[in-house]
């Protein structure tokens, strides 16, 4: 299981699922990858914190995105790496982020993380849910 660099852009990570392909790799943008590695520094977090990434119901689309950091994983975790920057995300979660690109925007309309989901058949308006 090995990193792919995608231009000087992003990383695609494959989630080391038998049956996967290159399709449901976790891509994560290299802008992303500075922000983390920036928070992580900021709040003085440790190399063993990782991004937790996942999925919960609710929202105006039906599921909402999960952003977070947490000490270590859990016992059910997905543990992908790219950079330096650990990624946890739980079995369930992964089911529906496969395939999906973490970015993270610092433009005139807003500054934050966002989700590219093709997993997603509806998204809301302010991209931090979406239905299947």
């Amino acid at each position: 299981m090995s990193v792919a660099i995608l231009g000087a852009e992003a990383l695609s990570i494959p989630t080391g699922i038998t049956g996967t392909d290159e399709h449901d790799n976790i891509t994560i943008t290299m802008k992303a990858i500075a922000e983390v590695k920036k928070i992580k520094e900021q709040n003085s977090l440790s190399d063993d914190h990782g991004l937790r990434v996942g999925v919960k119901g609710g929202g105006c689309s039906g599921m909402s995105y999960t952003l977070g950091f947490d000490g270590k994983p859990r016992e059910d975790d997905r543990i992908l790496e790219a950079e330096g920057v650990r990624i946890f995300i739980d079995a369930k979660s992964m089911f529906y982020l496969m395939g999906m690109t973490l970015d993270f925007s610092d433009g005139l309309m807003g500054r934050g993380f966002t989700f590219n989901n093709p997993n997603a058949t509806k998204t809301c308006g302010c991209g931090s849910s979406f239905g299947v």
